[in-house]
């Protein structure tokens, strides 16, 4: 149960609904929407943010779900990991293999580019102000500098997502099968 109560569409401002609704376009995130509804900027500004990041399709989408599966397995939120799951599984990867991740030795289903993304995702996300500059440069054969910002900042946000998840309990909407973190 949620710490929040979510609010009701119809209790919303107009902006929050402007805002729900271009979010419930971009993905089943109702739970998420009605209680960020409750501070109006929040949810238009993260609904446009994502929206305009989608589609400029600036990085690659298996790349951009290795790296939410990731983090949100290391945060243990299975709020985020039930909604990117099947989205990474979109791209290829078995629900045995995304299972397995953040391991990336041996995973057979992962390919140079995919382990360094799991691999930068785990540092960002654990050890931001202690990386290596090689940890940054690795990922320069795959990737070029505007893909490298977009993949930090969705890193960096995908790990607050977690926390504002778990810290106000967010219950996995109805139509989302919940797939443990």
């Amino acid at each position: 149960m949620t710490r929040i109560p979510p609010l009701p569409y119809d209790q919303m401002d107009e902006v929050a609904q402007k805002a729900f609704d271009t979010l419930e376009a971009y993905g089943s995130f109702a739970n998420w929407s009605r209680i960020a509804g409750r501070r109006a900027p929040i949810l238009h500004h993260v609904a446009e943010m994502l929206t305009e990041l989608r589609d400029d399709d600036v990085l690659p989408r298996r790349a951009l779900e290795l790296a939410m599966v990731t983090v949100s397995k290391l945060n243990a939120c299975t709020y985020c990991v039930s909604h990117h799951a099947p989205l990474l599984q979109v791209t290829g990867m078995s629900p045995e293999g995304v299972d397995r991740l953040p391991e990336v030795e041996n995973h057979p289903e992962l390919d140079d580019c995919d382990k360094a993304v799991v691999r930068y995702s785990e540092a960002v996300n654990n050890r931001a102000g202690r990386m290596r500059d090689a940890e940054v440069s690795d990922l320069r054969q795959w990737f070029d500098e505007a893909q490298i910002v977009e993949l930090t900042w969705r890193i960096a946000l995908c790990g607050a997502f977690n926390r504002f998840n778990d810290a106000l309990q967010l219950n996995v909407e109805d139509e989302v099968e919940e797939v443990q973190a």
